[in-house]
This record gives C-alpha cells, sequence and structure tokens, in this order.
C-alpha cells in the first residue's frame, strides 16, 4: 500500500453530476428555500416577547414536516458549544442545544423529499477524517441521499477549550479542514486502502463501506474570508454567507452582489459552481403595519444582557462574518431582517436572487405559525414571480440533462 500525499487524494464526483440526486432535484429550482430550525433555546432571536418557539425535537420535527409540505427544499441546524447557562439574560439564550448532526439524521428517517444538513466542528475533540466519512456514508444511506454536512472550523477560542485543546489561527484552521475533508472525499471514492501521511493527519489501511449514494454526502461551508471562499470553492456544493453590511436589508442589498461574486468566483478559478444562500429573519403580517409593528414589538423585548455575552463572545473571536451587525438586531436574529406584509417579502426576495444569491434559510420568531403565514401567503407569490417551481411541475432529470 503507497502513502499518498494531499495533491494525490482522489476526488468523488459530487452529487450535483448525478441527476437523478436528491440535491440536484432541489437545484432545479430557480430559488432554493430552507428553514434554520431552531434546535436550541430561543432560535435565533434574542427577545422576551410571548412566543411559542422550542428546542425540543418535537417541535423540529413539526417545523421539518410543515416545511417540506410547503416545498421548502432544507432544513439546517446550527452547532455552539457553551457553558452552562447558554448566553444567559432572561431567555438563557441557546441553555439548551440539540445536537444538529444527531437531529438531521433523525430527521431524514420521518421526512421523504427535505435535504437534511447537520454541522460539524470538524477540529474538535476526537473527530478523525475516518470517523466523519464513515458516519456521513451511513446517514447518507438512512437519507436515501439527504443528507450533508455543514462542515466548519469554529471561531470562539472557548469552544476548542472545552476539548483540551487551543484554536489554530483562522487561515490554519482552514487549511487543517480542506485536509481533514480531503481524506473524507477520498474514502468516498473508495478506490483502495488508504494510506496517508499529512500535516494534521494520517491513516494506514483505511477503507469505508458502502459508499455513498451519489458519489458523496452534500457538502455546505460557511464563511466570511478568503481562506472560507477558497474551501468552499474547492469542497462544498453550497456555501452559506453572511450580509456583509449589516441586517438592514437596503444596506445590504447594495453590498452583496460583490460578496456573492467572490464565492461563486472561488469555486470557478476550481473549474466547480457553488450554489450560494444567507439567512434572513422574516417579520411577516397580513398587512404591512402590522408586520412593523410586530417587528417593533420583538425589539421593545430585547433580552440585552444575553445580547450583551453574545456580543462579547463574538467579538473575542476571529470570525470575519457578522463583524457590521448592530447588537440590538440580535433581539430579531438573523443576517438580513426582512419585514412586511407577503407581496413586500416576496419582492426581498427576488431582490435577493437579482443580487446573485440562489435561495435563503429563513429564520423566524414565532416559527410554527410564521411558517404556515410564509407557505400560505408567500410561496404561492414566489411561485408566480417564477422563483419557485411547485414540486409536481419540477422539471425530470432527462429535461435537465
Amino acid at each position: 500500500m503507497s502513502v499518498r500525499t494531499r495533491e494525490t487524494l482522489h476526488v468523488p464526483p459530487g452529487p450535483q453530476e448525478f441527476p437523478d440526486s436528491p440535491l440536484s432535484r432541489a437545484f432545479r429550482q430557480p430559488f432554493l428555500l430552507g428553514i434554520f430550525l431552531p434546535l436550541q433555546t430561543g432560535g435565533w432571536s434574542q427577545s422576551t416577547l410571548p412566543r411559542g418557539t422550542d428546542w425540543t425535537y418535537p417541535y423540529n420535527l413539526e417545523l421539518t414536516r410543515r416545511a417540506e409540505a410547503f416545498g421548502f427544499d432544507i432544513a439546517f441546524g446550527l452547532s455552539q458549544w457553551l457553558p452552562k447557562g447558554g448566553f444567559g439574560g432572561a431567555t438563557g439564550y441557546r441553555e439548551n442545544f440539540l445536537d444538529p448532526f444527531v437531529s438531521a439524521v433523525a430527521l431524514s428517517a420521518a421526512t421523504s423529499r427535505i435535504l437534511l444538513l447537520g454541522t460539524v466542528h470538524a477540529l474538535y475533540g476526537p473527530w478523525h477524517p475516518l470517523h466523519l466519512a464513515k458516519f456521513l456514508a451511513t446517514a447518507d444511506h438512512i437519507s436515501g441521499g439527504r443528507f450533508g454536512a455543514n462542515i466548519v472550523t469554529g471561531y470562539a477560542d472557548t469552544e476548542p477549550e472545552m476539548f483540551g485543546t487551543t484554536r489554530l489561527d483562522h487561515d490554519l484552521r482552514y487549511e487543517a479542514v480542506d485536509e481533514f475533508t480531503a481524506i473524507c472525499e477520498d474514502l468516498w471514492a473508495g478506490r483502495d486502502n488508504l494510506g496517508y501521511e499529512g500535516r494534521h493527519w494520517s491513516l494506514r489501511g483505511a477503507y469505508v463501506s458502502p459508499r455513498p449514494a451519489y458519489g458523496r454526502p452534500i457538502l455546505v461551508s460557511a464563511s466570511g474570508s478568503p481562506a472560507g471562499f477558497a474551501y468552499g470553492g474547492r469542497h462544498s456544493d453550497i456555501v452559506f454567507v453572511s450580509s456583509p453590511a449589516g441586517e438592514d436589508f437596503d444596506r445590504a442589498i447594495s453590498a452583496l452582489p460583490d460578496h456573492v461574486a467572490r464565492v461563486k468566483q472561488a469555486a470557478r478559478d476550481r473549474g466547480r459552481e457553488v450554489k450560494v444562500i444567507i439567512n434572513p429573519t422574516v417579520v411577516s403580517a397580513p398587512t404591512a403595519p402590522e408586520a412593523q409593528a410586530r417587528y417593533q414589538a420583538i425589539m421593545d423585548h430585547a433580552d440585552l444582557e444575553s445580547i450583551t455575552n453574545f456580543t462579547g463572545r463574538h467579538r473575542a473571536g476571529d470570525s470575519r462574518s457578522w463583524l457590521e451587525h448592530s447588537a440590538r438586531g440580535r433581539a430579531v436574529g438573523g443576517h438580513l431582517h426582512i419585514v412586511g406584509d407577503p407581496d413586500q417579502v416576496a419582492r426581498r426576495l427576488a431582490d435577493l436572487h437579482a443580487a446573485g444569491l440562489d435561495g435563503v434559510q429563513l429564520t423566524f420568531y414565532d416559527y410554527l405559525p410564521e411558517l404556515d403565514h410564509f407557505g400560505r401567503a408567500i410561496v404561492p407569490l414566489l411561485e408566480q414571480a417564477g422563483l419557485r417551481i411547485p414540486a409536481d411541475r419540477l422539471p425530470s432529470p432527462q429535461e435537465t440533462s
């Protein structure tokens, strides 16, 4: 058995290269719709205004099934590692936190069409590429090719300390996770037992079987830096970005075209294409004044103590995302705030599409009723605008190949 180098690791075809894969089916939509699940206390919004949003698995299962019924393409979970009490405050923000990897596998077994993505901090603790390659291949088979991993490096210095290690420098983390993912890809290609000696990992006689159904599992990444964009360009099917100009929509929409273009160019430089998505929080109601009043009420009930703790932790890290977001905006949450009646929300989403974005991962304040409002009142408008195609009218693989 020869020992391979980073440059000679094998790369399997991605699921985009299989016209009948669940990812290819989702990508036939003009504009992807995803839901960012509230697997954590408080979801995405640091406000004490009463609501029903809940971190529990039954609640998130109901959300995922409803999103699937409304034609959503993706359900996604965040990962953070926090001490007792989470970010504190009146809400105990993010004190309880379901693991998104395990949750996504469970949700895949309880759904039939929607893609399930789970976040993994690949550089923390006991993870080894052989572990993750095997676990993801298993999840791929459980889900019928609908499972994907959002592989992240982590930015907070306190998180790796929980695992008895220290945080690597920003760009070195991306070097390490690139090597990690490349090893997984070789194992998914399955050409032979893998012998490898690298800077960060080594393997002897490693093999993974069964291999994924469509070349490899779906891969996702999230970043706001050139190193992160380069990683996404090499490995990811979907790259998740934040707004480079804060949560205010009018400011953000001017900055996003160049930002998105940089992400896509990083992939094209490597002969690949990626989809780019962003996370708006939608606050909508039948009329614009009702939506604005709801938005203001959420802001007026800001959980200031938890917001202070959250922003302090973020500033102590070295993330290149969220740099222009206001602390007060955390009461609502999300990379962007979209507020208005159904027509206004649909127009804002069309603006994001025109700015080069391929879809959104939506968050809501009170998830179940607001998801229902979005699905019943806004999805039909997106279909009328040509941004969405009803599931029963999607082109077949033969029509798109």
